[in-house]
This record gives C-alpha cells, structure tokens and sequence, in this order.
C-alpha cells in the first residue's frame, strides 16, 4: 500500500496497482480501467413518480464526478459493477445526461455486469456493453454481490459500504472495504443509502470525504516496508 494523494490513495489489489479514487470508483492502472458500482441511473426518478418530491440534477452531478475520474486516470474504459439502473426506464431527462455524457467520450468503453435492479437494462438502449452477472479478468473476479470465488480476489459493490467518523459530524461516509480476498466498492451514486461496515484487523478501509480519499483502516497483514513509504 503506498501514500495517499488526497485525490485517491494507492494500494495493491491481488498484486495490482490500484487507485481508490475520492470520486467512489477504484482505477485498475494496468488496464486503464475504471470500475464503479450502483450507478443508480433514474432513482430519482422513480421517487417522484411516486410523489417523493426530489431536486433534480443528482444524475447530473454523478456523471460529472465520472466525467472528472476519467479525465484524472485517462480511463479508456468504464465497468460498472451492477445496479447501472433503479427499475424501468422511462424517457426522462437522465437519459439525455447519458447519451450527453457518453458524446463527450467516445473513445471510453462503457460495460456493466447486471445488478439486483438492472431488469431493464438489456433493453435500455444505453449503447453499454453487457458482461452478464459475472466476469472473471486477470486475478479479479467481478461480481455485483459479495461472493468469495476460489482463485480470485473478488470486486464487488451492492452493500454500499459506509462508516461514520466522529470528526466530521454525525453523517455516514463511503468507503471501499478491503478484505484479504474481497473489495467492496462505494456507491457511486451520491442518492443511496449505505451499509456501516464492521471490519476486521484483516480489513483495510479508504474514506471517501470531502473530495478527498484517505486510508483510515490499513490491513493488520499489510507488510511493514509499505508503511514506511506510505509515510513519505
């Protein structure tokens, strides 16, 4: 695990150089990948046709973040881990912020495992790649809900791992939840709720605050030589 650059914090996954980044998606620097989960595209929709009333922009604000994280990485692809939708697709004004955003990148390919709340997903008409409910690449194991998989490290979301710190308030953060065969990714999505998480000492955990992504659990296992330098 290396040093935190306020933007992400770096660690190694399954002896791969990863950026966790603050805008909630975890940067696999090899294959210049981004992969996020629970996009939840059109939540807020569905809260107001059942009479919820919602500010809008939120899907706005997501893809922004989006827009940001592969402007940082120079991502060339995005994989989202399930849940890219809430329920049925209707013609709201989320769908236009989607085909805007994906105009502005043409060269970045867009795929998805299905999720829990992805039924429509096939027939969208997102122009997204579709990976099924389980992809297995290089040491990773990609699947929406957390399930150990024998010879792989898993990366996962659906359980929207959260934590709260005591000096930021009383709120709850997101956090990627690193376990010694399994990362489970935050929501991507800044209308979700969150899980609180209950690591272990095997369990490292990097906050996502403020714009910032810091290391507050490191993994008890983590070797020594990787603290120092993380301190540099």
């Amino acid at each position: 695990m290396a040093a935190d650059h306020g933007l992400w914090a770096d660690a190694d996954i399954a002896g791969e150089a990863m950026q966790l980044l603050a805008a909630r998606a975890l940067y696999w620097v090899r294959e210049r990948r981004l992969f996020l989960s629970d996009l939840h595209l059109g939540k807020a929709d569905v809260f107001r046709r059942a009479g919820i009333g919602l500010p809008r922009g939120g899907t706005m604000g997501d893809l922004g973040r989006l827009a940001d994280a592969v402007a940082l990485t120079g991502a060339t692809s995005v994989w989202i881990l399930g849940d890219v939708l809430h329920g049925a697709v209707h013609d709201s004004a989320w769908l236009r912020d989607w085909a805007t955003w994906q105009d502005a990148h043409p060269n970045v390919q867009v795929a998805a495992l299905t999720g829990n709340h992805d039924r429509a997903l096939a027939d969208a008409g997102l122009d997204v790649e579709l990976l099924g409910e389980a992809r297995d690449v290089g040491p990773f194991a990609l699947r929406h809900e957390p399930v150990e998989v024998d010879g792989h490290h898993v990366l996962s979301g659906h359980l929207h791992p959260c934590v709260g710190i005591a000096e930021l308030g009383p709120r709850r953060w997101p956090v990627f939840w690193l376990q010694p065969r399994m990362t489970v990714l935050p929501a991507f999505s800044e209308f979700t709720g969150g899980c609180h998480v209950d690591a272990s000492r095997a369990d490292g955990l990097v906050v996502c605050a403020a714009g910032t992504a810091a290391w507050i659990r490191r993994p008890a296992d983590e070797p020594a030589a990787s603290r120092r330098r993380s301190k540099g």
